[in-house]
């Protein structure tokens, strides 16, 4: 009979995301996240601040992208993003799909992880595009719904389907919070749910 102990190593479920994971935050700026979205301002603020925290309990990096606006200046972040970015570096997109921009690419690559967690507005073109070419050159890529925001319900709702046709994850920030807290017994976990406890208080 087969007991755990002499299980596989392949076939022991990995417990957490959170060695492996980088966290792409797009375009979270004024002029742009503070947009008539699907998702309220106040709770996409509280729900970006909320991930903030479990990628620096976790030691997840970051990728911080903007896009300048017709001055060719980037409006500032939100202030969510500005207080949790924890020194990342800020990347000025110049594509409509970040994997496109050299600079970018070679922070995601450079890191070393293949899971790519996203976050950002909007969910129609700053997350789906580089979701769809990440997840195409065998990233495992989750795309956090509740920390992005839409232009309409239907856009969003097509680009979350060709998402999900292009093999990406679509998830959410309290699924999210099991997936990297693992062992709740650890204080990293522990951290995490107090996280979604603070979510789930409204």
């Amino acid at each position: 009979m087969t007991t755990l102990t002499t299980w596989p190593a392949h076939a022991k479920a990995k417990l957490s995301i959170a060695s492996d994971a980088i966290l792409l935050i797009a375009d979270l700026q004024g002029g742009i996240a503070d947009l008539p979205l699907t998702i309220p301002e106040a709770q996409l603020k509280k729900n970006v601040a909320a991930l903030l925290k479990l990628a620096s309990i976790f030691d997840i990096p970051l990728i911080v992208t903007v896009v300048p606006g017709v001055d060719g200046q980037a409006s500032p972040l939100m202030a969510e993003v500005e207080a949790g970015k924890r020194g990342a570096p800020l990347f000025i997109r110049t594509t409509p799909n970040s994997m496109n921009d050299a600079e970018i690419r070679a922070a995601l690559e450079g890191s070393g992880r293949k899971t790519l967690l996203v976050s950002g507005v909007a969910t129609e073109v700053a997350v789906q595009l580089p979701s769809l070419t990440a997840a195409a050159e065998g990233f495992d890529v989750h795309v956090i719904v509740d920390a992005c925001g839409g232009v309409s319900a239907r856009s969003e709702d097509a680009a979350l389907r060709r998402l999900t046709q292009g093999g990406v994850k679509t998830t959410s920030l309290l699924t999210l919070v099991g997936e990297l807290a693992g062992d709740f017994t650890q204080p990293k976990s522990q951290q995490a749910i107090a996280v979604l406890f603070e979510l789930a208080g409204g």
